[in-house]
């Protein structure tokens, strides 16, 4: 394992400035952005600040003074370029799995503002390796609205790339998908199922949980209707930091969410007993949001001012092929099922390994200073950050798996016991 070349491609790395951003735990290999990203400097500031200053010697003046109010469509207007879309069509807000309750209901509103039967049209197309909560959601609106009006329909993922028209038809209401499978990383082509689920008049929802702040997305360029989206992975705002929500321009008019909140009110502060929607992204609130989980979010966000996201996309390329090439000279290729596609373009930003004791090893490394997860039922996922993830990295990760392999340490007893988060 040659190291002064991973260290030239360190130096010669246009990104590599913006590791310093970053807090990175001391003598620690971390591929586990995928799940959790690492705190920013920025954001150890923003938080002290808004703890010591804001709220400890401001008090309650700084809705106005620090701006707390705006805050959801502050840190939505940062996120907008980041995924592709114009200011004014994403707001942060809630998590994932309440934003996408308001996006699917909010969809069934726009079939319904052109007239479509709801009965006629009522199914939610998904995959059945979606990630659960997303399936979970439609399956709460189904429990509540009834099944002749909302109807989770599955399908393979790999049959539904190889027969979209199959598989969104006319029946199809809303097409919920989400860009980059969690477990194995494979990247959909949404630019063409959405152009496809429009041509059949269906809506669509994108996740982009594992899309991101790791690879670019154009949301207005592929003529989304609505996307929801994590902030605690490859956008680095922290643990259980808010969500959000993507709403075309064109659907803001006339789209409707069913939890309607104080915050998502025309005039909030007017206190009116009978609710009138925001006319604009802000409709999609619904209670107040978080101020020092938002802040977070709103501070690591810093670390995306100057940065090209095609960049971001080489860069994690390039990552995963290293990874790739010193897996295989290190003889380990032929222990694990590489479950991800080896093909970069129909790939995000992580690799995800099948082996029979992939919790076990997962622990291993993790004991090593080597920061991956495990998904069940049996695989290894290693997530690479282009942010702060080095080709140094790579190669300290590899070097570190062989000797684990090559040990079988991963097979003692402390390693094989379950814990609560996998």
């Amino acid at each position: 394992m040659n190291f002064a070349e991973l260290e030239r491609r360190d130096a010669a790395d246009p990104l590599a400035e913006l590791r310093n951003h970053f807090v990175i735990p001391k003598n620690t290999v971390y591929l586990d952005g995928n799940s959790l990203g690492l705190l920013t400097h920025a954001t150890q500031r923003r938080v002290a600040d808004v703890t010591g200053q804001q709220w400890g010697q401001d008090g309650i003046s700084s809705w106005n003074q620090h701006g707390w109010v705006h805050l959801p469509r502050t840190v939505g207007d940062k996120l907008a370029p980041i995924i592709g879309a114009q200011p004014g069509q994403v707001i942060c807000c809630d998590s994932i799995s309440v934003n996408l309750f308001k996006a699917l209901s909010a969809a069934f509103t726009v079939l319904d503002a052109r007239g479509e039967s709801r009965r006629a049209r009522k199914q939610v197309l998904s995959t059945a390796d979606n990630f659960p909560t997303d399936l979970y959601m439609v399956q709460g609106l189904q429990q509540l609205v009834g099944a002749e009006n909302c109807e989770l329909v599955l399908a393979e993922e790999a049959e539904l790339l190889a027969n979209l028209a199959h598989h969104i038809t006319a029946e199809t209401a809303i097409v919920m998908l989400t860009e980059v499978n969690f477990r194995s990383g494979r990247r959909l082509p949404m630019a063409e199922i959405i152009q496809q689920a429009h041509a059949v008049g269906a809506v669509v929802i994108v996740d982009l949980a594992h899309s991101a702040g790791a690879l670019p997305v154009e949301l207005d360029e592929w003529q989304a209707d609505f996307a929801v989206g994590c902030t605690y992975k490859y956008l680095n705002g922290g643990p259980g930091a808010p969500a959000f929500i993507y709403v075309a321009e064109r659907h803001l008019p006339t789209v409707t969410q069913p939890l309607s909140g104080w915050f998502g009110h025309a005039q909030p502060f007017a206190f009116d007993a009978t609710f009138a929607a925001a006319t604009g992204i802000e409709k999609m609130l619904s209670g107040t949001p978080s101020i020092l989980a938002m802040s977070a979010v709103d501070a690591a966000l810093d670390a995306f001012s100057d940065v090209s996201m095609e960049q971001v996309r080489e860069k994690s390329v390039q990552l995963a092929e290293v990874f790739l090439a010193l897996l295989d000279e290190s003889g380990l290729a032929g222990e694990f099922d590489c479950i991800s596609p080896l093909d970069s373009e129909q790939r995000g930003s992580q690799l995800s390994f099948a082996h029979p004791e992939a919790y076990a090893i997962c622990q291993a490394l993790i004991e090593r200073k080597v920061i991956a997860d495990f998904r069940a039922p049996n695989y290894l996922r290693f997530g690479f950050t282009p942010l702060y993830t080095s080709f140094k990295d790579v190669g300290l990760a590899l070097q570190r798996l062989q000797e684990i392999m090559q040990t079988r340490t991963y097979l003692e007893p402390r390693f094989q016991t379950r814990q609560a988060v996998t």
